[in-house]
């Protein structure tokens, strides 16, 4: 079955400054603003309200988002940046095309997809990078009392590809068919964010998942934590990937003993994330809002250890989307 599309989450505003994780979450319930993205809109100047469109509570996006979010805010006088749930890469590049975000999150597959107008997007989009953030890694994850253990044995199953509007979505359809399953009539399909597809596992409802995120991400530790997890290998797929769709697919490995009971390391196909912004956003703020996240990565480090990934000499390395001027500015003075 085909779930039907979910509406971006209000916008949630991170008061005050602190980075530390554990504040982090418990810092978004404050002003709602109905859903509109509210923010600087188009052609944010520095010194004004930004909105950063993320992800889902159970992933990275949200939780380092946030941390971005309160940094820029203490760092860069008169900025207030709010956060926004949302079901992620898809959804975040058209919340920035419509101008009810200014900056978002997005995974390569899906953000070169939007700056190239392919696939999903008719028309190219007004986008344009801050950097390359962190990887994400392929997650196809289940528990071992299903049996699971390829790509193929999905065939016929309760699977969760992704929340519709997230670039898992697209990955795990992609994978599927390069497996020979047909992602719409061969596994019975329910699209959930990854902690709606950890705890539908838990209950019995869903087989397996798929999930593209940072390491270790924080509803995939909650199942290893409660039961047996499975994560299954999709490496083998990542030179087709690549072939058809382009070089933001490659293959690496979720070191051992990421999650608990994970003995062997978890070869897995990989996506870069680029932190995007609308191309006509105030060229020095583009600049501050690079330097002030690659400069301060100790600070990003309390909130997610995705931070550890953070280095300009490599960040402007994204050939599918055009750098921003300015962040391009402050990457070559690094250089």
């Amino acid at each position: 079955m085909t779930s039907s599309p979910i509406p971006a989450r209000p916008a949630r505003r991170l008061l005050g400054t602190a980075l530390a994780a554990s504040l982090l979450l418990t810092a978004c319930g404050g002003g709602d603003d109905g859903g509109s993205g509210g923010g600087g809109g188009e052609g944010a100047q520095a010194g004004g309200p930004l909105t950063f469109a993320t992800g889902g509570t159970g992933g990275v996006y949200f939780p380092y988002g946030g941390g971005i979010a309160n940094l820029l805010s203490s760092e860069l006088e008169g900025t207030t940046v709010t956060v926004q749930e949302t079901n992620a890469s898809v959804d975040n590049m058209q919340l920035l095309a419509s101008g009810q975000a200014q900056l978002a999150f997005g995974l390569g597959d899906v953000v070169s997809d939007a700056a190239n107008g392919e696939n999903t997007f008719t028309e190219p989009l007004p986008l344009c990078s801050l950097g390359n953030i962190y990887n994400n890694f392929t997650h196809v994850f289940t528990t071992a009392d299903t049996g699971i253990t390829s790509i193929e044995d999905l065939r016929g199953r309760r699977v969760s590809p992704g929340a519709v509007g997230s670039a898992s979505e697209v990955t795990a359809d992609r994978i599927m068919q390069a497996a020979g399953i047909d992602p719409q009539a061969d596994i019975e399909r329910a699209q959930l964010g990854v902690a709606e597809t950890v705890a539908a596992i838990q209950d019995g409802t869903v087989d397996a998942g798929f999930w593209s995120g940072g390491l270790p991400t924080g509803a995939i530790v909650d199942l290893a934590s409660t039961d047996d997890l499975v994560l299954i290998p999709t490496a083998e797929y990542a030179d087709e990937l690549a072939q058809q769709y382009g070089d933001f697919y490659f293959a690496e490995e979720i070191p051992a003993n990421t999650y608990e009971g994970q003995a062997e390391p978890s070869p897995q196909i990989v996506s870069p994330n680029i932190l995007v912004a609308r191309n006509d956003m105030d060229e020095q703020l583009q600049e501050d809002i690079t330097r002030t996240i690659f400069e301060n990565q100790e600070q990003l480090l309390t909130v997610h250890p995705a931070a550890e990934e953070l280095d300009p000499a490599t960040a402007d390395e994204v050939a599918f989307i055009e750098t921003c001027p300015g962040a391009q500015r402050y990457f070559d003075s690094v250089g």
